[in-house]
């Protein structure tokens, strides 16, 4: 497996700051964040990100986009886009820019269910996904769908529903490990084997869950999600690579700390070093178990 980072997770340094450190620290790939967002001090993961490429203006930026990524030695893991699968216009955007950069993959979000009837959002998330397969196609590019709670792809089940008989060379699913701890954990093994070829590309981060406060009025207790170190959180990080493992995937793994445990620098440098200790793990686990 290779290892990269999205770049939501390191709102405190530029761009080149970013690809400098990282490669520094040993990572081999990036997805950089690209939106507009809200300015923000200081700054934060989903505002006043530092660095994230401005959606406006996308296709004057390439060239930059391209010169420090090649420049720190990492490769593109992908494209973190925020265009909306009905947003036709700026998903096209974001094809071509991926094309253009040759990082092959782009995400395109999902609606949230808040947005109308289930059914209705499904069945017209199809027709843009069919539509974006289409324009991926044209350029070379994949299309992804992320498993992301509170969207209409929240499980492998539901993402799967949505992608089948697409082609899968240019529409795939990102399986997002934490995400699931909030809503549509299925076991793991069998989700990567209902996505098939489908499964394009993985994130990794964790979750915890915390009391809300005081008790309700008949001692009930209420809990609410927060974003954890990879080590800490309640996903079990090893079991998931051992899943990764078993199906065959040694594809990119995209690391997307949102906890605050830890600064940033040593942050980073720690859920690498983590990582390449459960890719080694299973490693060694896998090749006790064929002997």
């Amino acid at each position: 497996m290779r290892f990269s980072v999205f770049t939501a997770s390191t709102p405190e340094w530029t761009p080149e700051e970013a690809a400098r450190i990282l490669a520094a620290q040993g990572w081999e790939g990036i997805e950089w964040r690209v939106t507009d967002q809200q300015p923000a001090d200081p700054p934060g993961f989903w505002a006043g990100n530092r660095a994230t490429w401005p959606l406006e203006g996308l296709e004057g930026s390439l060239d930059e986009i391209a010169r420090i990524t090649r420049e720190a030695g990492l490769e593109f893991s992908g494209i973190g886009g925020y265009a909306r699968a009905d947003d036709h216009e700026n998903v096209d955007r974001m094809l071509a820019a991926t094309a253009a950069l040759g990082a092959r993959q782009v995400r395109v979000t999902m609606p949230q269910t808040r947005l109308g009837d289930y059914r209705e959002l499904f069945a017209a998330t199809r027709a843009d996904l069919e539509w974006a397969a289409e324009r991926a196609a044209s350029l070379g590019v994949k299309a992804l769908v992320e498993l992301h709670h509170t969207t209409i792809t929240p499980s492998a089940s539901a993402a799967f529903r949505l992608v089948d008989g697409l082609d899968p060379r240019h529409v795939g699913v990102i399986h997002d490990l934490g995400n699931l701890v909030i809503e549509g954990h299925e076991d793991h093994l069998a989700a990567f084997q209902l996505l098939g070829p489908y499964l394009a590309h993985v994130h990794v981060k964790n979750v915890r869950w915390v009391p809300t406060g005081e008790p309700g009025f008949d001692g009930s207790v209420s809990w609410h999600d927060e974003w954890a170190p990879l080590r800490t959180g309640q996903a079990d990080v090893e079991a998931y690579f051992a899943a990764l493992a078993a199906f065959g995937y040694d594809g990119w793994v995209t690391a997307e700390d949102f906890s605050t445990d830890l600064p940033l620098e040593e942050r980073t440098r720690d859920n690498l070093e983590y990582l390449w200790a459960v890719e080694s793990r299973t490693r060694e686990r896998a090749g006790e178990e064929r002997r």
